[in-house]
């Protein structure tokens, strides 16, 4: 039986597995894809992450992540503004940056079972039966969700959101084009918004978020964004001035920013499965890192105790990921209606311009601080 098994090998799965394991526990790690492998994510991680993943060792320096230190905003019109950023960040891909942390969880002791979907998790007394493909099952005294933004555990744990309208789309590709390095832009157009900055080896990550509606009405996603990401300028010169390095774009249904439970069933969730963060604030990765690093601490401070008990650790858990991040996603969830609308948007680029102040205590309240 494994102390800990971790569903979602993603950031917040590999550095819960990691971390776990360097401390003694045996860990089982279960991703459903084969590393390494593209998946639809900004790819801009703020430099609150910085100080813990050189602590443990866990920053990727060999593949040179590019540093990103201004942030540009266009209105749907094209009409635009900048600021610099007041903590900075950094561009990495996720098929480089989740291969790497894939090795150190390898080198770390970790029972890595890639090319794997769950098929159920099921809580029986003191321990989880965790069933695969072919009816083989695992048996784990404690599992961890950090399988991402939505699965088809979701609907067998009856989450409340899974029941809840998701309207949005996101797609994502890599490109070779003229844009800034050291620059994040955000980029609206009509019901939604496009995210481009720098990558590792002078790629680009672009990545947006669409409506569904818009894509059922337009038939495709290439003449989707041919009727409406054109209308911002911007956009219409990344699409058709730039080297599209993707046969076809990365793309995720049913995207929700509904709020989630940080326990369900027993399991403790982390990272996106806990809870998701507007792309617009550019912190998913920093956040599934942060919150990997709580749930692992917290895990070891509880189960490695004489007098361990589940719904202890669990209690735990609950209350130091609400007072964590509850507050900085539901300043994400409300901002997101600044964007996505013709004149909101041009209302946004003009408050970057004219009250920088208020740009940056909104841009504060939706990024963490140095862990």
């Amino acid at each position: 039986m494994n102390d800990v098994t971790v569903i979602g090998g993603g950031l917040a799965g590999l550095v819960n597995a990691i971390l776990l394991a360097r401390s003694g526990l045996q860990v089982q790690l279960i991703e459903k894809k084969h590393y390494p492998f593209h998946k639809v994510c900004g790819e801009y991680i703020s430099n609150e992450v910085l100080p813990f993943l050189k602590f443990h060792d866990l920053y990727p320096t060999a593949l040179q992540p590019v540093a990103i230190r201004n942030f540009m905003l266009t209105a749907v019109s094209g009409k635009s503004s900048s600021m610099s950023l007041d903590l900075g960040g950094f561009g990495i891909s996720r098929y480089a940056l989740d291969h790497f942390l894939y090795q150190k969880a390898v080198d770390a002791g970790v029972a890595c079972l890639s090319g794997t979907a769950v098929q159920e998790v099921a809580y029986e007394e003191s321990h989880f039966i965790i069933t695969l493909p072919h009816a083989q099952q695992l048996q784990s005294r404690l599992v961890i969700g950090a399988y991402g933004k939505r699965s088809r555990l979701d609907k067998q744990l009856n989450r409340k959101f899974t029941t809840q309208s998701s309207p949005y789309i996101g797609v994502k590709y890599h490109l070779h084009a003229d844009f800034p390095e050291d620059m994040i832009a955000l980029h609206n157009f009509r019901g939604g918004y496009c995210g481009i900055s720098g990558v590792e080896d002078g790629k680009y990550n672009m990545c947006y978020l669409g409506s569904r509606q818009d894509l059922r009405k337009y038939g495709s996603i290439e003449a989707m964004e041919k009727a409406i990401l054109y209308e911002n300028p911007h956009l219409k010169k990344l699409f058709t001035e730039s080297d599209f390095l993707f046969d076809k774009p990365e793309v995720i249904n049913a995207v929700s920013f509904a709020p989630k439970l940080p326990v369900e069933n027993h399991i403790l969730m982390s990272g996106d499965t806990a809870g998701l963060i507007t792309p617009l604030c550019g912190n998913g990765m920093a956040m599934a890192i942060h919150s990997a690093k709580l749930l692992s601490a917290l895990i070891i401070q509880h189960y490695k105790s004489s007098h361990f008990k589940q719904e202890r650790l669990e209690k735990a858990y609950s209350s130091a990921w609400t007072k964590l991040f509850a507050q900085r996603l539901w300043v994400g969830r409300n901002v997101q209606r600044l964007f996505g609308s013709v004149l909101v948007s041009e209302v946004g680029v003009g408050m970057i311009s004219n009250v920088k102040p208020l740009a940056r205590k909104i841009m504060r309240a939706t990024h963490g601080t140095p862990f």
